[in-house]
């Protein structure tokens, strides 16, 4: 997984075949970034289809209105909606949609974006200008790559998940086993001298009589 410079504003969307994190731009688009964390933090992504994906272009998805596969999930319609919140006027900038970049989906209106974004496939830089980019992929996008191809696919694939990483609980750490304490060698008790032999005492000479 890539680096993680602000938690606030990074999003962790699982996938069938694995999790992509992407990094929102509030400095760029902020309305659409609160927007987008607004639908996250309330679910209203989970279980959403992408319902529009076109091999070369790009991979829609977002509508929480139809494209629930859990909650009443209407393939046809799927696309045609939004969320109930209002739509979110346009954030224009001189990024490029380049490949990874997220950008928001909207109708004729430039201010008609909602709750549906697309994730660019390839630099699709016809774009620049007439779509608001907002994020960025910075890992998984191989996993975005996978995404079944159809407008809409017959058995399309969905966002199983989506979170704000800033409201993710780390992990409980685990005490730290204790080493048992080394054993100090015991100490050596000095060896019991032995008493020192006695030797005889000299034995004198008889004195010699005379």
């Amino acid at each position: 997984m890539a680096k993680i410079k602000d938690p606030e504003n990074t999003i962790l969307m699982e996938l069938k075949d694995g999790i992509v994190t992407i990094e929102l731009l509030p400095d760029v688009a902020p309305l659409h970034c609160e927007r987008m964390k607004d639908l996250v933090r309330t679910g209203q992504y989970d279980n959403v289809a992408f319902h529009r994906v076109i091999d070369g272009f790009m991979a829609q998805t977002g509508d929480v209105q139809n494209g629930n596969m859990e909650n009443n999930f209407n393939l046809r319609a799927a696309g045609t909606g939004g969320s109930s919140l209002p739509n979110v006027r346009a954030e224009f900038s001189k990024l490029p949609h380049d490949r990874c970049t997220i950008g928001a989906a909207r109708s004729q209106s430039p201010d008609s974006a909602n709750s549906q974004f697309f994730i660019n496939f390839s630099d699709n830089n016809f774009l620049n200008g007439q779509y608001t980019v907002y994020g960025r992929v910075i890992s998984g996008m191989e996993h975005v790559d996978a995404i079944t191809r159809g407008e809409p696919a017959e058995n399309p694939d969905r966002m199983i998940s989506m979170k704000v990483v800033a409201d993710e609980k780390p992990a409980a750490k685990k005490p730290a086993a204790k080493k048992p304490a080394a054993k100090k060698p015991a100490a050596k008790k000095p060896a019991a001298k032995k008493p020192a032999a006695k030797k005889p005492a000299a034995k004198k000479p008889a004195a010699k009589k005379d």
